[in-house]
């Protein structure tokens, strides 16, 4: 269970990294600003969580929503402990909101995970 894991973690943060060099590539070369990519990057960001929580669930094989969940809530705890510890603030109403989204995105990609693996014996 904690290498399934660790698999959607790897690939979450792997997704996450290759969006940001990406978008900083944009914004660094072209002219678009900032703002107009908030709905983009936020668009990536669940489709990187749900991915990851798809790979903890072909993994696992087995109980997909609770791999997905932790899989999202251990992001979760990461973001939120780099955040505090880097940044000395806590999540806002916003950000608590998002997180809990994410891990719900991640469970349901555990699910469906679990379910796409299992079919093939």
């Amino acid at each position: 269970m904690g290498v399934a894991v660790l698999y959607g973690l790897g690939i979450i943060f792997s997704l996450a990294i290759i969006g940001s060099l990406v978008f900083s590539l944009l914004l660094r070369f072209t002219a678009i600003q900032e703002n107009s990519l908030q709905y983009i990057v936020t668009t990536i960001s669940f489709i990187a969580l749900f991915v990851g929580g798809f790979i903890t669930g072909g993994k696992g094989k087995q109980k997909g929503w609770l791999l997905g969940g932790v899989t999202g809530g251990t992001y979760t705890l990461l973001v939120l402990l780099f955040q505090y510890l880097g940044y000395d603030s806590l999540f806002s109403m916003e950000q608590m909101v998002y997180h809990v989204c994410y891990i719900i995105t991640a469970m349901m990609g555990g699910i469906l995970g679990v379910n796409m693996t299992s079919g093939k014996n």
